[in-house]
């Protein structure tokens, strides 16, 4: 069922509980004017049920458009004498270490408060039963909901900067531990804290935008839910704080992450030269005595081709010269690649 939640509030307790929305109509056209009011909990309700509600209580077109539509930024709208607010609550999801967001969708008007979610969570069941059990508050009216509600999103904002918190730390020890898919993970996370960041941030204008609207009524039953708002607006510029906060540190970590992988490139481009200059000396070393060694190889090869007439094949002292002549040319190559340093 779209409609996970109905009733009518009289001085701020539960009275009647309608079976359908046109029930609800019906009751708050009898109940006593400025003590009552409905609010209408729906879950991704259809078109018709958003139709339905829209023409019972004079809902504008374009808001009822968004609502429809969803995926919209956090603003608040007003439309006459509806206002229309929309949140975007968010969750971590610690198996997967990701940052979830939701969409609520309020309109509010001087005897009905409607609340639209577009998911399961968060499930605002739970601040239906604690505005229940402070009638006082309750007694507010529709913005007392809107209080209790932007209270359940600005909370539900803590768990999520804390997980957000635990895998900056882990994203600190993989960099300085030179893990390779740090880069990876930094560039994901960067790219939730964004979209955290765009939740968060206009909260700072939907509270001014609240400030103004009460103080222009300045009704007496004000001060204390004017008083309950501001709570919550320092909650949420404490959670909008700790992101900005999240985003610097993250760019940080990401220079500090460059810098260590070039340092690591250059210490490996380093490596990699000293290496290919060790090799280029052993090769030098290689070629020289391989130099020396040829010069009396090509004298033997030649002396040993047994050709019957070649020059001082029958001289007495061709031997030793042949000898001396491999030691000279050796001698000789030895200087010079020791004079270069070759050897």
């Amino acid at each position: 069922m779209t409609v996970v939640d109905n009733a009518v509030y009289v001085d701020g307790k539960r009275g009647v509980e309608p079976t359908s929305l046109d029930q609800t109509y019906a009751e708050l056209r009898r109940c006593p004017d400025g003590r009552s009011f409905g609010w209408i909990g729906l879950l991704r309700p259809t078109e018709d049920e958003i139709s339905s509600v829209a023409k019972e209580f004079g809902l504008h077109d374009l808001a009822v458009e968004d609502t429809v539509h969803a995926h919209q930024r956090p603003k608040l709208e007003h439309y006459d004498d509806t206002v229309f607010v929309v949140l975007r609550p968010a969750r971590y999801v610690d198996p997967v270490e990701v940052v979830e967001l939701g969409e609520i969708h309020l309109f509010l008007g001087k005897d009905f408060v409607v609340t639209v979610r577009h998911a399961d969570e968060p499930d605002l069941a739970g601040v239906r039963r604690r505005l229940e059990d402070d009638p006082e508050m309750l007694a507010h009216g529709p913005f007392a909901v809107l209080y209790a509600v932007l209270d359940k999103v600005v909370d539900d904002y803590g768990p999520v900067l804390d997980g957000l918190q635990d895998d900056i730390d882990q994203i600190e020890v993989q960099v300085f531990d030179g893990d390779p898919k740090a880069s990876r993970r930094i560039y994901q996370l960067t790219r939730e804290v964004i979209a955290f960041q765009r939740a968060v941030e206009p909260l700072r204008e939907l509270f001014g935008e609240l400030r103004f609207r009460f103080s222009k009524t300045g009704s007496d039953t004000d001060p204390e839910l004017r008083r309950a708002l501001r709570d919550v607006a320092d909650h949420a510029l404490r959670v909008l704080d700790r992101t900005d906060g999240f985003r610097q540190l993250l760019a940080n970590i990401l220079t500090v992450n460059s810098t260590l992988v070039a340092q690591r490139q250059n210490d490996e481009m380093t490596r990699l030269t000293e290496a290919g200059f060790v090799q280029n000396e052993q090769m030098k070393r290689v070629s020289s005595w391989a130099a020396i060694l040829f010069a009396p190889t090509l004298v033997a090869g030649i002396y040993g081709m047994n050709f019957t007439h070649m020059p001082e094949l029958d001289w007495f002292l061709g031997y030793p010269m042949a000898i001396g002549l491999m030691l000279l040319l050796g001698l000789v190559l030895y200087l010079i690649f020791k004079r270069r340093g070759w050897l």
